[in-house]
């Protein structure tokens, strides 16, 4: 990270956009476990698609691990097939629940602490940093700063990173600039997705942007 991303920097960020959206109660899910399948079905994935398919799970009586685990194969990818990649979701979903199963449930997840609990995760083919970190902060509330595309393309713009960081680089720097707090943390992830989704799409729409006075590309828009 360069320039302004220091604490003070993405505190203004933060603040900025809470003004302009509010609270954004990211992440929408009924309970724990449901986190979890949504984390897994999100991946290349519209989010509206993935409601359709944990409403078809919820709709099966398929939203624990032991349920999904006891459902065949074509079964499960198709409840959760508007998620797009359903038979390669299928998998990960269920080799999922069976390293929940295997760590004696959400319980013997939520007793881990947090490095061994990301890695136990990140060990689960298709689980990558994104996934997990997802998992990590909103399932089982520990302070672990969420990287994802709209979080490179925004702060890219605003020219506090590069854009092509590596992940762990560009979490560690988020989490060491701010402090350690899991309600802000997923507030400032929810903000991040929906500014990027309002505003800072890949054409960014500029003109009313809550950071276009502090955005480089923004304050060229205005000035064009």
């Amino acid at each position: 990270m360069v320039g302004a991303a220091s604490g003070p920097g993405l505190r203004e960020i933060y603040e900025r956009l809470h003004r302009a959206y509010g609270d954004p109660g990211w992440w929408p899910a009924e309970d724990r476990f449901e986190i979890l399948v949504g984390a897994v079905l999100t991946q290349n994935a519209a989010w509206t698609n993935v409601e359709y398919a944990l409403a078809h799970l919820r709709a099966a009586g398929a939203m624990d691990a032991e349920a999904i685990l006891a459902l065949p194969q074509e079964r499960l990818g198709a409840l959760i097939r508007p998620s797009g990649y359903y038979n390669v979701k299928s998998q990960r979903l269920r080799a999922l629940c069976q390293f929940v199963r295997d760590a004696g449930g959400l319980d013997g997840l939520a007793a881990q602490p947090t490095d061994r609990l990301r890695d136990g995760l990140l060990s689960i083919k298709g689980v990558g940093r994104e996934t997990a970190d997802d998992i990590v902060l909103y399932a089982f509330d520990r302070p672990v700063f969420v990287i994802d595309a709209y979080t490179r393309r925004i702060f890219s713009r605003l020219g506090f990173v590069a854009g092509d960081e590596s992940y762990e680089a560009l979490r560690s720097a988020f989490e060491q600039a701010l402090d350690p707090d899991v309600a802000t943390f997923k507030a400032y992830h929810g903000l991040i997705v929906t500014h990027a989704k309002a505003a800072c799409n890949k054409r960014p729409a500029c003109t009313g942007c809550a950071l276009q006075r502090i955005c480089p590309v923004g304050r060229g828009e205005a000035a064009a």
